[in-house]
């Protein structure tokens, strides 16, 4: 099994030796060192907590409120919520940080501790060395047992996030519910089951389903919003007549849409519509990492406005969206980042501005996808075994590839023509990442099947 210690935060597999999964010694160690990295920030002694709907979601809970608590922390417990709720209650609640519990959209094996700072924002790489150099010289002092933290619950973080997309300037509540979607939702057996048509309900939208709606960690499939994922939620779209599907990871950080004839808007697309949509009504500059579609500077260049890439990962994606004042930006894994709201992926601020401009198109969700380019994104991925020297690939795949245009910030990306391939490891997972995009599906397969080809004769 695995235990990936990154800048993202502390993930792995529950169960196991300590040091090689995410048993209960590894997690308290990791929360007693993120805590001793705030002591040192600052006097502050709040803590915001919250948790996806996995499995060993409350056992996490316990042992990390325990070590808070032991640190003298006092914890407010959000108990099920999403990463944006926790995110926006940290700034709610004047809290120093705050944690949330989940592996995103991991297998139900695996658990996370994901780590911000007093803004609601991941903590940046300073911090996640820090708090890694801290856990493995077991540098942490506890409180004696007069100065021990308390834990307070909170019921009301999600109607406050709630609230705040509703209240945007761009969310347009009137047009929702005058459109009358009729909308099915995946819930995947986690927090969306909760957020999701709790947010529906404030917008408006009075026909809901919603398919995997037991809170129990027991996905129901694979959690990844992929296509391939998505059979079932394809099948009750068409069969309920509905106007469109919805499916979040999860943590309810990523998003995507299905049509009402069942074929899928493309995750890549998400934000792409969002940004077409907030650009009309607000002129500016756009970021992505440079794994999603071009097709958002494509959108942004039409809308008068700038597009940036940045390297993969939200931290990476929030600060370039501060070095360059965007309006929008996010990720082509269906995340969006509204950055006066707050700045973190955010599948409800993406719903509610989705179903602002469907509903303002006047068109139908298979009719608005229409409206943008073709571009074929092909997603892939290689499982590295223990000591593979990934640098040594990359550098041979350069060398091999140097009459092309490569760009080596992440990874490496390489450009042929109108078309590119980017291959970089993972944070949270033991892979390479084989993206590839092109006008044509057969074209962008095989660009990422000549590079994993040339990844494994190298290895």
């Amino acid at each position: 099994m695995a235990l990936i210690k990154s800048i993202s935060g502390i993930r792995g597999t529950i169960g196991g030796k300590t040091n090689d999964n995410l048993t209960p010694l590894d997690v308290v160690k990791f929360t007693a060192a993120y805590g001793t990295l705030l002591m040192k920030e600052g006097a502050n002694r709040k803590i915001v907590l919250g948790r996806d709907g996995r499995i060993s979601g409350a056992m996490v809970k316990n042992l990390v409120i325990s070590t808070l608590n032991a640190l003298g922390f006092d914890v407010v417990d959000l108990d099920y919520s999403t990463t944006p709720t926790v995110e926006m209650a940290v700034v709610f609640e004047n809290a120093a940080g705050g944690i949330i519990l989940t592996a995103s959209h991991n297998p139900k094996e695996w658990n996370a501790l994901k780590l911000l700072n007093s803004k609601g924002e991941f903590i940046n790489a300073a911090e996640g060395t820090e708090v890694l150099r801290i856990a493995a010289a077991e540098e942490f002092t506890f409180v004696p047992v007069d100065k021990l933290g308390v834990t307070t619950t909170n019921e009301d973080a999600l109607q406050k996030h709630i609230d705040a997309v509703v209240n945007y300037d761009l969310v347009d509540v009137a047009a929702i519910k005058k459109a009358k979607f009729k909308i099915v939702i995946d819930a995947v057996n986690s927090t969306g089951a909760i957020a999701v048509p709790a947010l529906l309900r404030a917008l408006g939208v009075k026909e809901i389903e919603v398919l995997n709606a037991e809170v129990n960690g027991k996905f129901a499939h694979n959690p990844e919003p992929l296509p391939e994922h998505l059979t079932g939620l394809s099948a009750e779209v068409v069969k309920q007549n509905a106007s469109l599907g919805i499916a979040v990871d999860p943590d309810v950080d990523r998003l995507c849409f299905v049509c009402e004839d069942g074929s899928m808007f493309g995750e890549e697309y998400t934000l792409v519509a969002v940004a077409d949509y907030v650009l009309s009504k607000r002129k500016g500059n756009s970021v992505s990492n440079m794994s999603s579609t071009k097709a958002l500077k494509d959108v942004t260049v039409m809308h008068g406005g700038e597009y940036f890439p940045s390297a993969v990962g939200e931290v990476n994606v929030v600060n370039k969206m501060k070095e360059v004042n965007a309006v929008i930006g996010g990720e082509g894994n269906g995340g969006i980042i509204v950055p006066d709201l707050h700045y973190g992926r955010d599948a409800l601020i993406g719903i509610a501005l989705f179903l602002t401009h469907l509903a303002n198109s006047k068109k139908s969700i298979k009719q608005l996808r229409n409206t943008y380019p073709g571009y074929f994104i092909s997603k892939n991925k290689i499982t590295l075994s223990t000591g593979v020297n990934v640098q040594s690939i990359f550098e041979k795949i350069k060398d091999k590839y140097k009459n092309q245009p490569i760009n080596a910030e992440d990874g490496l990306k390489i450009e042929f023509d109108n078309d590119w391939v980017h291959l970089r490891t993972s944070n949270t997972e033991p892979i390479i990442r084989i993206y590839a995009e092109s006008n044509f599906e057969t074209t962008a397969d095989n660009i990422a099947k000549r590079l994993m080809k040339d990844i494994h004769e190298v290895i």
